[in-house]
This record gives structure tokens, sequence and C-alpha cells, in this order.
């Protein structure tokens, strides 16, 4: 449904190496530049970005597919080596659904993301 997206940070050559850490565990690279905004994806296409935010920032949640829960448990360890805080360890959210396992961090900027696998 959706076919990309950008988020607004302060920084970005700060955030692209925090995304670059947490995102190199899925298999998520950076592709692509355009002035001053970086874009990732997992095939060449940039299907996720960071652009410069104008203003204040209202933080988002992100949710990124994983392959594995060791790409899960992967994600939110890189995701704390490389400055973010811990807003939900790697585990079952028998909420969310039967086989939903989930990690979440929040990034330097405060928006949260997580890696997620529906086994």
């Amino acid at each position: 449904m959706i076919d990309h997206m950008n988020l607004p940070v302060t920084n970005v050559h700060d955030a692209r190496g925090f995304y670059d850490a947490v995102l190199a565990t899925l298999g998520v690279a950076m592709v692509a530049e355009d002035g001053d905004a970086v874009g990732y994806g997992a095939q060449q296409e940039w299907s996720f970005g960071l652009v410069p935010a104008i203003g204040a920032i209202e933080p988002l949640h992100v949710g990124f597919s994983a392959a594995s829960v060791a790409e899960v448990d992967a994600f939110h360890a890189a995701g704390l080596a490389a400055g973010g805080t811990c807003n939900g360890a790697p585990g079952d959210r028998p909420q969310y659904g039967a086989g939903y396992y989930a990690a979440y961090i929040l990034d330097p900027d405060g928006h949260n993301i997580e890696a997620v696998i529906r086994r």
C-alpha cells in the first residue's frame, strides 16, 4: 500500500549513523542521497528516507519487517549500541496477534522504531 516514506530528523548525518546500524541488521542499506536527504532500501529502491525536519519533530512510529527472531534481536542490540533507547525489549507481543515478535527502540529524535516478525 505504501511505496515509500520519509522520516523527519533533526540532523540527517547523525541519524544516518543510527539508521545505517539498525537497518543493516534487516538487510537494508542506504541506496541514494538527494541533497540533504538519504534513502534506504533492500533492492536499490528508496523505500525509507531521512529528511531534515522543518520545525519541531512530532515522534512517529515505524515498524520494519524482520525475517527472523534473530534479526529482531540484532536490530534491538544495534539500536542500543548506536545510541537509541529501549522502548520494548525483544519478545512476543500476543496482544498484537499470535506469533507477533517485536522489539522497540527510540531513535535520537524520539521516533519509536520497531522490528517485527509475524511467525
